[in-house]
């Protein structure tokens, strides 16, 4: 199993294979732990949204459009737990009528972060590093994660109407500086 990468994995799991997913768990999972850590302070809810991911994984594999045309296995893993961490943070603040999770800024780049800065021209680089720390939470739960205004809203505990207008303020900010 160690010689397969994790598209295959994932389609072999489609088919059912058991040490296949196994084999993802055991691969991917510190992976996905970090990345909701970042996101959430709670390890309850941590644990519970991985272990709802994995499940996802599992029962809707076969339907999972990357198994069969290669496509990213982490992208749509990660999308599954995002999803899944947003339901999480939806439940508590129902049950406690108050945003739930506390979140808080990483002490180093996330490895996403690095991957994107490498990956563009150093003026917009520079551009994205100036912006407030604030700006560029939203920025990467919205762009990088993929999520919308309101799903930002609830996983970074703040008002819809925030979230806009500091992706709004991001977007103002890095058009000026690019310009």
């Amino acid at each position: 199993m160690d010689e397969l990468d994790e598209g295959e994995l994932l389609r072999r799991v489609a088919r059912g294979d058991r040490r296949a997913f196994d084999e993802l768990y055991r691969r991917t999972s510190p992976w996905l732990t970090v990345r909701l850590r970042r996101r959430c302070a709670d390890e309850d809810v941590v644990a519970e949204v991985l272990q709802d991911t994995y499940l996802a994984v599992w029962r809707s594999a076969g339907s999972q459009a990357h198994a069969s045309t290669g496509g990213s296995a982490l992208g749509w893993l990660w999308t599954i737990a995002a999803h899944r961490l947003v339901d999480a943070f939806r439940q508590r603040a129902r049950r406690e009528r108050m945003p739930a999770v506390r979140t808080f800024e990483p002490v180093a780049p996330a490895a996403e972060e690095e991957a994107l800065a490498g990956g563009m021209d150093a003026d917009l680089e520079r551009a994205l590093l100036a912006l407030p720390a604030e700006l560029r939470q939203v920025l990467r739960a919205m762009v990088l994660d993929g999520l919308t205004a309101r799903e930002t809203s609830l996983l970074l505990g703040m008002p819809e109407g925030t979230v806009k207008t500091r992706a709004r303020r991001a977007r103002i900010a890095l058009r000026e500086a690019l310009s």
